[in-house]
């Protein structure tokens, strides 16, 4: 499984989301502060609109876990935000559940205050930690992964 993940987060890095998701199992699930949780179709989704919209996306991981059917790692993903191109750097504690061989439960752990405050300048650092950002955030992002369409 450690080599799954290294695959998973090599292939971000490298832009390969085909790559990714031969990682991912077919009924994943993937939660993390900005999305919140996600059903297999935008689950995969979220990472094709990622690497298509974040050109200048960079993924470095370390300190993969694995034991039994569970695992975690560390990674820090640079790219910048916006119009404003504000950069930011995201540092995520991922926990990972596999099946069959591929991870079927995959949630990231971050400071979505950080996230904002690097993201959204002013106001996320006002913002970024309430329980109405992070709705409006994950209500705004789920609208834009509808509108999205993966290139075949």
């Amino acid at each position: 499984m450690k080599e799954l993940i290294k695959t998973f987060y090599t292939s971000l890095n490298d832009h390969n989301v085909d790559l990714m998701m031969s990682c991912y199992h077919d009924e994943i699930i993937f939660e993390d502060p900005i999305f919140g949780k996600l059903q297999p179709d935008k689950a995969k989704k979220v990472w094709y609109w990622l690497c298509e919209n974040g050109k200048d996306l960079t993924a470095k991981f370390s300190d993969i876990q694995i034991e039994d059917q569970k695992g975690s790692a560390y990674w820090e993903a640079r790219y910048t935000f916006g119009d404003r191109k504000r950069p930011v750097l995201n540092r995520v504690n991922s926990y990972f559940e596999f099946k069959d061989g591929k991870i079927i439960k995959h949630v990231d752990h971050f400071s979505l205050k950080q996230w904002a405050s690097q993201a959204m300048g002013w106001k996320g650092k006002v913002l970024g930690g309430t329980s109405y950002f992070r709705k409006k955030i994950q209500h705004r992002s789920n609208r834009l992964l509808d509108k999205f369409h993966i290139d075949s």
